[in-house]
């Protein structure tokens, strides 16, 4: 048994131990029986003695070319094999090697190698973000203990009730962030939403309705424009752009919807803050990202608004970019453009 199990065990854990011996076997089954038939048909024994001795010894030839050859085939995916029980979530810059010939093994590696790029993007990506999305939350979260505690020092302090409703609008600011996280995990690791017909004129009256702004918003759509898409979704991109042009606005946001061809539905939102130069107009789209003039006028954003806006048009099939007011005057415009529902 343990004879047995010295035997088995290195062919079983090795591929290319078991690929040798299957192929050797399968020569030496062959070569025995063709050895047998061989001096069964030969009348003459010194001539099937010959012919009998003569073939296994070429399969003998044969069979070790076979096993260099495997061997030889075998040998990049085993190292392939090594370097990736190599590679952990903290050493992702490693690579498997690639064979110098241009052979499916080198393909293999290739696409291993490819691979590992993408995965090591990801997670530096998710790094990044869990890292920005920490500092997010620590400042509402400071400031909400802080507002606490001087409450608590002094419940009789007519000042008390000031610094209750300050937590509140930490613990709402607390809420935002969370939300739009949780929006951007859906976005990135979900990517799926369900396809139903959703009105987007329809949609921005609701979410207009629905939350009290700084500044006048307006929504102007002479008919339904229906898109296909995730209603929950559609509404937290609106209501992130309206939400963030009615922080920069003077005094008015107009929003706009209507059908653009070919099958295009657009939405554009305008408000009459200060203009955003064309190099600064990217960077509002990333994550935690404030320009500096807009610091203090934009203080109730998240910093993931317009990255999430944009995540969810380009989920749907759209696009989402920052442009000039039409008419040319002082602000801007975002524009929205997803395609109209079949």
């Amino acid at each position: 048994m343990n004879l047995r199990r010295a035997l088995w065990g290195p062919i079983r854990r090795h591929p290319e131990i078991r690929v040798r011996v299957t192929l050797c076997a399968a020569l030496v089954a062959f070569v025995l029986s063709a050895a047998a038939f061989i001096v069964l048909l030969v009348p003459r024994p010194v001539a099937a003695v010959l012919i009998g001795l003569g073939v296994p010894a070429l399969t003998a030839l044969t069979a070790f070319g076979a096993w260099l050859a495997v061997g030889r085939t075998l040998r990049p995916v085993n190292r392939m094999r090594l370097e990736l029980n190599e590679i952990t979530a903290t050493d992702l810059g490693r690579r498997v090697p690639v064979p110098p010939r241009h052979d499916e093994v080198a393909l293999l590696a290739e696409s291993v190698n490819a691979t590992l790029d993408r995965l090591e993007r990801a997670v530096a990506r998710q790094r990044a973000f869990v890292l920005d999305a920490s500092h997010e939350l620590r400042t509402p979260l400071t400031g909400l203990r802080m507002q606490l505690e001087l409450a608590l020092a002094d419940p009789r302090d007519p000042e008390v009730p000031e610094t209750l409703q300050a937590a509140l609008a930490s613990a709402d600011r607390l809420a935002a962030v969370v939300g739009d996280l949780q929006a951007v995990a859906r976005v990135e690791f979900g990517g799926r939403f369900p396809r139903d017909p959703v009105d987007l004129a329809a949609l921005a009256d609701q979410e207009v309705l629905r939350t009290r702004h700084r500044t006048r918003v307006t929504v102007r759509a002479e008919q339904p424009v229906v898109v296909a898409g995730g209603r929950a979704e559609l509404a937290r991109l609106l209501a992130n752009l309206i939400g963030h042009a009615d922080r920069r606005a003077a005094t008015a946001v107009t929003v706009l919807v209507s059908p653009e061809a070919p099958g295009t539905a657009a939405v554009h939102v305008l408000d009459d803050g200060p203009p955003v130069a064309p190099h600064d107009r990217e960077r509002l789209f990333e994550r935690f990202t404030r320009l500096d003039r807009d610091r203090h006028r934009d203080a109730g954003g998240t910093g993931l608004g317009l990255a999430v806006a944009r995540d969810i048009a380009e989920a749907h099939g759209g696009a989402l970019l920052l442009a000039d007011r039409p008419d040319g005057s002082d602000g801007a415009c975002f524009v929205l453009r997803l395609p109209l529902a079949g």
